[in-house]
């Protein structure tokens, strides 16, 4: 009698356990989101009572936006981030591909060296790339965000990976067909390979709209600002003003954030998905 009671408790114990442990994880996450949400609704310059403000208002929003110049901010990080995102899609599609169905000497060792430069910090090349760019005449143009990250290890990874998981046997219906393989990458793998451009898509754009250091480093002219750089300048500015600096935070994340409640069951399975097959 005491084993059967032990067997049904158990169960709802455990339960009831991880729902404990998966509450108290949202709260430690959720709680800095909140508050600096509330303090972005406070009144100007308020230093005590944040989180019971006398009057909530989107005034901070308004002021934030005009103060940082944002717009022309937003509008050159959402082109660095598209064109980011579009190259490392193509060379990740092309180069995915050829590492997962194609046969060539020395394929084992490309996947090794791509896979070692997943732990080499961009800052350590930032010297090399700065002089290419500057033979080059790059140095504050666009493409000087964007070149240094057209291509990426990460990428080239996540597709193969998924690439693996789709039946050989699709493809080698279409080669019968006639098919080549670039027919085979653009109407058949890419089509089966959503969620995992999806995925691709979020870090990427994600990390390009979150990236200091490239505009910091290789431009100095203030019409190619970026958010992160115009963000950057306002709390140096602002330094005292909390509500304003919350204001602006949000304003700054608000972009991405949407980005990924949209596309986040596609993401979810982009990640499960990949990696099945080494």
């Amino acid at each position: 009698m005491t084993l059967i009671y032990k067997s049904n408790w158990q169960p709802k114990y455990s339960f009831w356990l991880s729902i404990a442990v998966l509450l108290l994880g949202m709260a430690i996450i959720l709680l800095p989101l909140f508050v600096v949400f509330v303090t972005s609704l406070a009144p100007p310059m308020t230093a005590m009572g944040i989180l019971h403000p006398p009057v909530w208002s989107l005034t901070n929003y308004l002021e934030a936006w005009k103060q940082g110049k944002f717009l022309r901010a937003f509008a050159n990080s959402t082109l660095v981030a598209l064109a980011v995102t579009t190259f490392q899609i193509i060379t990740s599609a092309f180069a995915g591909y050829a590492l997962a169905r194609l046969k060539f000497r020395g394929k084992q060792i490309i996947l090794l060296i791509i896979l070692v430069t997943l732990v080499i910090p961009f800052q350590m090349l930032v010297i090399p790339i700065f002089l290419v760019l500057k033979w080059g005449h790059l140095i504050n143009t666009y493409w000087a965000m964007i070149l240094p990250t057209a291509a990426n290890g990460f990428g080239i990874f996540l597709l193969r990976q998924y690439f693996q998981t789709i039946p050989v046997e699709i493809e080698e219906a279409a080669v019968i067909d006639g098919a080549s393989h670039l027919q085979i990458l653009w109407q058949i793998m890419l089509p089966l390979s959503r969620p995992a451009l999806v995925t691709l898509f979020l870090f990427t754009f994600i990390g390009e709209w979150n990236d200091l250091f490239k505009p910091l480093v290789f431009t100095t002219r203030p019409e190619l600002k970026t958010v992160q750089l115009a963000l950057a300048e306002f709390q140096d500015q602002f330094t005292s003003n909390w509500p304003l600096m919350m204001a602006a935070v949000n304003i700054s994340t608000i972009p991405v954030l949407g980005l990924f409640l949209i596309a986040q069951r596609q993401f979810i399975r982009g990640i499960s998905t990949t990696g099945i097959k080494g």
